[in-house]
């Protein structure tokens, strides 16, 4: 499969989206979530942005005040999730214009339908900026 989550944390740990591509409960999430936020936000800028933990490899990016964290199989190339996180970041910015925690936060349902526009059961399937936008623009337009 490959990536297994992504979230969108603030700098106080808060959860501002997840989004899973396996299935773990409830309880199972929060305590994940918990113990890799805290393992990422604890470390400094000079440290590489790879983190095992479990039997997961986390790749994470800070962007302002958000960070950005996947979590992949052992197998998965960290360079190109790095990548993967820069054209979230980049496609987000080309949409809401400098994307921000609020933009997350009021516009929850369009930073989902991105993300699910990018990957489909834990792969990559559309890298392509416009490609992604579009269905978001066309919303936008009969709203």
């Amino acid at each position: 499969m490959g990536i297994r989550f992504v979230l969108m944390v603030n700098k106080q740990g808060q959860t501002r989206l997840a989004q899973y591509y396996e299935y773990l409960t409830l309880e199972e999430r929060r305590a994940l979530e918990g113990e890799i936020v805290r393992k990422c936000l604890a470390r400094n800028e000079n440290q590489c942005s790879f983190v095992e933990h479990r039997n997961y490899k986390i790749v994470y990016r800070r962007y302002a005040s958000l960070f950005f964290l996947v979590g992949v199989d052992d197998d998965e190339n960290e360079l190109a999730i790095l990548e993967f996180i820069h054209l979230l970041v980049e496609t987000m910015d080309r949409h809401f214009g400098n994307v921000c925690e609020l933009d997350i936060m009021f516009h929850l349902e369009k930073a989902h339908f991105m993300l699910e526009e990018m990957v489909m059961n834990g792969c990559i399937v559309e890298t392509s900026k416009s490609n992604i936008l579009a269905p978001i623009q066309l919303m936008d337009k009969t709203s």
